[in-house]
């Protein structure tokens, strides 16, 4: 995806170390205000991978941290004109990189700029899935939101899936043909601030402390169409969204199960992380955690009402939960850190089930892996 959405959000590009500088002129308070800002803005998707050459088999890249990665992947360019589905590494020759292409999704892919993502699978108008989904709409508390349905017929037994920070619905389509094999319907809803969603008067990310009821409107919709059973996936951020369902929702009732991707259980942690990536001291991301929840949240972060990051520490909160759940997350995770989810599965062995993958970037932990991942998943939600 987005997966790097945050670190790119506040890269040391020039524009944003420009706004860094600026800030730094106003003190912490402007520099952790200017940090806190980037948190909650809503991603702007950005072609920066340098495309040299496209054959009928193949792609040319330049080398980057994501061309040479290991694993199947997705490629969008021109915004969402294109999508094309992504092999293995062919050939790593000095500063180039070449890609089998498994196909072409929609589109017409040439040379210039594109971005990775983990969606391998992008969803409709895309025919790669070997599921087919239906177009919906969810009444959610701010709106008709768009979603996809995967129905099986006759079946109670429901899955939630929950896209990250700045992703799209593709992210979690991964999981939909391991579902529908074990006679699981699947419901993949957009919440505020997605593309295509309503917008929340503020137009900001609350990290999951207000976008939980939009996918408990999903939730609603599984149980007025049969559901008895709901699992729930999150991937990244949606992660923390899942977790706040539980805590604050009627609908948890009907949730069996959790899956959670490269989660977020504590933000925290993931402040902390960007701030030394970009070598910011710690007081930096404290003081910008602060703002999100203080009187001057609106002026320097835009935020309409408190964002308080306190409410997601599940670590520290692990005595509340009381779900069976199944974490999957990589140890070299360049976005959210692994310790957090570490942390969680030492806390709550009798609840907690980790998968650790060893190199696969954020939320690509299927892209590296996906019999594995798929196994996994297969033998959790089978129960």
């Amino acid at each position: 995806m987005k997966t790097h959405v945050l670190r790119r959000a506040i890269a040391p590009t020039t524009g944003v170390t420009a706004g860094v500088t600026a800030a730094v002129g106003g003190g912490t308070v402007g520099v952790s205000g200017y940090f806190a800002r980037q948190i909650v803005t809503p991603v702007v998707h950005v072609d920066d991978v340098p495309v040299l050459e496209v054959g009928g088999d193949h792609v040319v890249f330049a080398s980057t941290e994501e061309s040479i990665a290991p694993g199947r992947y997705g490629l969008w360019q021109n915004g969402f004109d294109t999508h094309v589905r992504l092999g293995d590494v062919l050939d790593v020759d000095a500063d180039r990189v070449t890609r089998r292409v498994d196909g072409v999704d929609f589109g017409s892919l040439r040379t210039g700029k594109a971005r990775f993502n983990g969606y391998y699978f992008c969803g409709p108008p895309a025919t790669s899935l070997p599921v087919a989904l239906d177009e919906t709409v969810i009444d959610t508390p701010l709106g008709p939101a768009p979603a996809w349905v995967d129905r099986v017929p006759g079946s109670d037994r429901w899955a939630v899936l929950v896209h990250g920070r700045g992703a799209l619905r593709g992210e979690t389509l991964r999981a939909v043909p391991v579902l529908q094999e074990l006679g699981i319907s699947s419901v993949i809803p957009t919440y505020r601030n997605d593309i295509g969603a309503p917008r929340s008067a503020d137009h900001r990310y609350h990290l999951g402390l207000t976008e939980w009821a939009d996918v408990e409107a999903a939730l609603v919709y599984a149980a007025q169409h049969g559901a008895r059973e709901v699992q729930l996936f999150g991937w990244s951020m949606g992660a923390a969204v899942v977790l706040q369902l539980l805590d604050r929702s009627w609908t948890a009732e009907l949730v069996s199960r959790v899956v959670l991707d490269s989660p977020v259980v504590d933000w925290a942690p993931v402040l902390d992380f960007h701030a030394g990536e970009h070598r910011l001291p710690r007081l930096v991301s404290r003081v910008g955690a602060n703002l999100l929840r203080g009187p001057l949240r609106r002026a320097l972060a835009g935020l309409a009402e408190p964002v308080d990051i306190r409410q997601t520490n599940w670590v520290a909160r692990s005595d509340e939960l009381t779900r069976p759940m199944l974490l999957i997350h990589s140890a070299v995770d360049e976005f959210v850190p692994y310790a957090p989810s570490a942390a969680l599965a030492a806390a709550r062995p009798d609840l907690v089930q980790l998968e650790t993958w060893d190199v696969a970037r954020h939320c690509r932990e299927w892209n590296v892996d996906p019999a594995r991942w798929e196994q996994v998943v297969r033998d959790f939600c089978a129960a």
